[in-house]
């Protein structure tokens, strides 16, 4: 009598500490409902400091394409790399999609080098005073478009004139090479060549904490039956 009562006292408790061996297994995680690493993309501008996505959305252009910046703000472009690399080049109105060359001993314009992998690069407003104007020298896309500018008139070399003209130079345009990341530039300047940009972690990282968190959860209720387990056996032995 007392073996019996025993018996169906601890299955309940038996079943809830080892549920995968009384029939009942928890539901596998699903790799394929976690979520997929993000590509680098531009968070939020703040005061002095924009934020630029290179071919945002997949499309040959950059976003926002106009941008006003005073003296010390920050312009960080963010790649989002894949098989179709960018560039952010400094060009000159008055040849669309080339670089800007130095003429007179001046400064040459930046270029980020073209780049496939997902990197962020800033530049660094020094002149508010004058327009600067940047493109996109991977083969075919300033001809399509892929132009931006910074601090560009509301008259006369206008941001729209600026692309109108990249258009205009269409199937035309030339090939230019690719001799890397080029520092410097005229009216805003880059210090530093392009560098990784962290993504996807926090959406990893959340994801394993909420999966460690419920492993953890199911360790302690296996463990407290157990406890419970052996505390029923002894009451049960001193009422026999």
């Amino acid at each position: 009598m007392f073996s019996t009562a025993f018996s169906l006292a601890l299955l309940p408790l038996l079943a809830a500490a080892s549920p995968q061996q009384y029939g009942y297994a928890p539901p596998a995680s699903n790799p394929t409902t976690q979520a997929a690493a993000v590509a680098p993309s531009a968070p939020a501008s703040t005061s002095g400091q924009i934020n630029i996505d290179v071919g945002a959305g997949g499309n040959f252009v950059f976003s926002p394409a106009n941008v006003t910046a005073s003296n010390g703000t920050l312009v960080t472009f963010f790649f989002p790399g894949g098989a179709i690399p960018h560039s952010v080049t400094q060009g000159d109105f008055a040849n669309p999609c080339q670089p800007l060359s130095a003429q007179s001993g001046g400064s040459s314009g930046f270029d980020s080098g073209l780049q496939s992998t997902g990197v962020q690069w800033t530049l660094n407003v020094t002149n508010d005073q004058i327009p600067i104007y940047f493109f996109c020298k991977s083969p075919t896309h300033c001809g399509l478009g892929m132009v931006g500018s910074i601090n560009a008139p509301s008259t006369g070399n206008t941001f729209d004139a600026w692309q109108a003209a990249a258009v205009k130079v269409g199937a035309s345009e030339q090939t230019l090479q690719d001799n890397g990341p080029v520092t410097g530039g005229v009216g805003a300047i880059a210090t530093a060549t392009p560098a990784a940009t962290a993504s996807g972690s926090s959406s990893s990282g959340s994801g394993s904490s909420g999966s460690g968190g419920s492993s953890g959860a199911m360790r302690v209720s296996a463990s407290s039956a157990l406890s419970a387990i052996f505390g029923l056996a002894v009451a049960m032995l001193f009422v026999a």
